[in-house]
């Protein structure tokens, strides 16, 4: 039995076939309509989402599988003070398969110690977001034919943006992939992921404005200030909108950039860009569907 925790449990040669599986879903899907007849995925978000929880369940239901579970805990005995030990060890009983997001750093690594069934992480606090990393790996594969050889710019909170700690982690092991990160003095990547990066030899470097790096970027990475991390409201309301993405700042970009963001965007791109042919997110949406059927159907051997 496999879990997937962090974007680093597949190797690279089995992103290939999970990517390789994804495209076939994507071309066949009634080859897979059926794959998942009689098994259950539980989702247990004691966080909100929109596009992740919904995500996991539409690719469920698109292998022809049932879904249960809960959408913040609230409404789940964590709030009657029950462990997430205990809940996995519930949800066990019921499911095949769990999608878990925790605000809590590791909470789904712990329930993955006491679950019979495989364990997905689907967001723990600023900590990791593997399938939202597989999205974007899918989604640059597909649309640029490539997973190495570009200069990729990750812009906004670099601090506490779990997408992008996990999508750097992930990339590292390309070839001939520059980071170019930029932000604000207080959301800076952390010191622990530019010290990996200068041991293995990486070539990275920090900036403050974007308008400076458009016209190097093969691949823009927007991510949004996320209020629920910062201990304070006023911080929060003086970050929010450093940088936002507009046409005007699209025309010093690459005929062939490619904008993605892992969403909900608040404004920091403007919903003008939206019209470019270059802005992906909303593809990115549909590849994470995708890529979720793959990886329910590789945990679960069914492929």
């Amino acid at each position: 039995m496999r879990h997937l925790l962090r974007p680093l449990d597949f190797t690279t040669d089995e992103l290939e076939r999970l990517f390789d599986l994804a495209g076939d879903i994507e071309k066949n899907p009634s080859k897979y309509a059926h794959m998942c007849n009689g098994k259950i995925l539980a989702t247990c978000f004691y966080e909100p989402s929109t596009r992740t929880r919904l995500s996991f369940e539409s690719a469920m239901y698109g292998l022809g599988g049932q879904v249960l579970g809960f959408s913040d805990a609230g409404s789940s005995s964590a709030t009657k003070g029950e462990s997430v030990s205990d809940t996995i060890r519930m949800i066990s009983c019921y499911a095949d398969i769990c999608a878990m997001r925790h605000p809590k750093e590791g909470a789904p690594m712990v329930a993955a110690t006491k679950a019979s069934i495989p364990v997905i992480n689907a967001g723990d606090g600023g900590h990791q977001h593997p399938t939202q990393t597989l999205t974007d790996l899918l989604t640059i594969r597909s649309l640029k034919g490539r997973l190495n050889n570009f200069t990729i710019g990750l812009c906004g909170d670099l601090k506490f943006g779990r997408t992008v700690h996990s999508l750097i982690n992930a990339l590292v092991r390309y070839d001939n992939v520059k980071f170019i990160f930029i932000s604000p003095e207080e959301l800076k990547i952390p010191e622990y992921v530019k010290e990996m990066l200068i041991e293995m030899d990486i070539p990275f470097k920090e900036v403050i404005r974007l308008e400076e790096v458009m016209p190097e970027l093969d691949l823009l990475y927007m991510t949004r200030v996320q209020r629920e991390r910062f201990f304070n409201e006023e911080d929060y309301v003086r970050l929010k909108d450093f940088y936002i993405l507009n046409k005007e700042k699209m025309e010093l970009a690459r005929k062939d950039m490619l904008v993605l963001h892992p969403l909900p965007r608040v404004n920091e791109i403007s919903v003008e860009v939206d019209e470019d042919e270059r802005a992906v997110y909303f593809k990115q949406v549909q590849y994470g569907v995708y890529v979720r059927m793959a990886l329910i159907l590789t945990l679960l051997e069914l492929v």
